[in-house]
């Protein structure tokens, strides 16, 4: 059973939500959310890359976890995803997350080493509004049981985090893929893009998979999730767009249009996607990340199972 976590219970409404005013960084800052808490049949989905929780002298301030870690916090707790996938996660920053969602919010997932240690890329999910229907974590390897597996010149062990859920509202059940594809061996992206797509058209439901992806437009990791899987750019197949196009690799600056974007919100043709975001918000100055987390507002058109 997917650990349940304490905190207060989330809002239900979507519409544009109120200003938040959080007062966990260097000064109060009001910020409005893109997205924020949402009703069925919506579901808001985000994934976020909030850089490995790290210290020391020679790191920059900005760099530092104690620096970002309220920023970080502030974030999710702004938006409140039904469903979010996070990568470089450790247990210092997972716990940060988790206090910021609140009770109703879950997580699966394990560490990427072979004894579960190590950075992971957790699924969060309001347990209030969603029932698990099973999970899995795969090492994106020739051998994909066993963990902590290195193939195809990935510098580090990596992996998939994949979780088959039922909206409790609409009895529509539908897929989750998290993932954090290596950011050297454009072989070892490639073939984990097969591997997930695989997985994908195994399952035949209605599917989200999103994650850092370490590869850009007309990649070939991209392609093939999108000509093997059947999967779109949330982006692209968006009705609203509530953001510009920023690049989704900040490395703390401002944001920009058309730099790297490399972070990735995938639907299959069953997913309506309402709209999509790239949040560039900082908090009191901090960027909670090097990356800037991805979001949409979802509405499922699949069968129930």
């Amino acid at each position: 059973m997917a650990p349940r976590l304490p905190t207060p219970a989330l809002g239900t409404a979507h519409r544009p939500p109120p200003p938040v005013q959080h007062r966990g960084t260097e000064r109060p800052v009001t910020v409005v959310p893109l997205i924020g808490p949402v009703a069925a049949p919506d579901l808001h989905v985000m994934s976020f890359n909030i850089r490995r929780a790290m210290e020391g002298a020679l790191r920059r301030k900005r760099d530092r976890w104690s620096h970002r870690e309220p920023a970080v916090a502030e974030m999710i707790r702004s938006e409140r995803p039904t469903v979010l996938g996070l990568q470089e996660v450790l247990p210092r920053s997972l716990k940060a997350v988790t206090d910021a969602l609140g009770r109703d919010h879950r997580f699966i997932g394990r560490g990427r080493n072979r004894d579960g240690t190590g950075e992971g890329t957790p699924i969060l999910y309001d347990a209030s509004r969603l029932e698990l229907r099973g999970w899995d974590q795969h090492a994106l390897s020739t051998r994909i049981d066993e963990p902590g597996s290195l193939s195809w010149g990935a510098l580090f062990p990596r992996i998939l985090v994949s979780a088959e859920f039922r909206d409790r509202s609409t009895g529509v059940g539908f897929l989750v893929v998290n993932t954090h594809l290596d950011h050297l061996s454009r072989r070892s992206r490639r073939r984990s893009a097969e591997i997930i797509a695989a997985l994908v058209r195994a399952r035949a439901l209605p599917t989200v998979v999103m994650g850092d992806l370490n590869a850009g437009p007309g990649s070939q990791a991209l392609r093939t999730l999108v000509s093997r899987a059947d999967l779109s750019d949330s982006w692209d197949a968006a009705d609203d767009r509530l953001t510009p196009l920023w690049s989704t690799l900040s490395g703390y600056r401002r944001p920009k249009v058309g730099g790297r974007r490399i972070d990735w919100l995938l639907v299959s043709p069953d997913v309506r996607v309402r709209a999509a975001a790239v949040n560039a918000h900082v908090f009191g100055g901090i960027a909670p990340s090097d990356h800037r987390p991805v979001q949409a507002l979802l509405r499922l058109t699949g069968r129930t199972p």
